[in-house]
This record gives structure tokens, sequence and C-alpha cells, in this order.
């Protein structure tokens, strides 16, 4: 997670994740399943950027539309 901390406060200037972010990130980095649920503005976006910098590989993220959606 120091690591993770590192990318966050490097990249967007933050000291410490949001509440529920840390978790998330947590699992993500363990290889575990995350399931977040945040209000708009919440910071998901962070909870698979981060990982995204500190893990090898690609990372795919599939964000569908809203307006597909209804």
């Amino acid at each position: 997670m120091e690591r993770a901390r590192g990318k966050l406060l490097e990249f967007w200037g933050f000291p410490d994740f949001r509440a529920g972010q840390a978790n998330a990130i947590r699992a993500v980095l363990e290889g575990r399943d995350a399931l977040t649920i945040m209000p708009t503005g919440g910071g998901k976006s962070l909870c698979y950027q981060v990982p995204a910098l500190v893990l090898p590989g690609v990372t795919i993220v599939v964000s569908p539309l809203i307006s597909l959606m209804k």
C-alpha cells in the first residue's frame, strides 16, 4: 500500500486515500475481487487507476455509458 500511496501523491497530490478507496485498492493489489459503491465524485476511478500504475501489465477498464444502460 505504500507504493500505492506514493503514486497517489505523485500523480494526484493527495497524501492519503478517501474512505473506502484504501480497502478496494488493497483488495485489487492482493489479487482479490472488489465491489466499490460510492457516490458521484467519491473517487471510484482511483480504485482502478492507482493499481494500474502499481501492478505490471495492461489494465482494461469497461465503462458503459449511462445512455446505453437506459
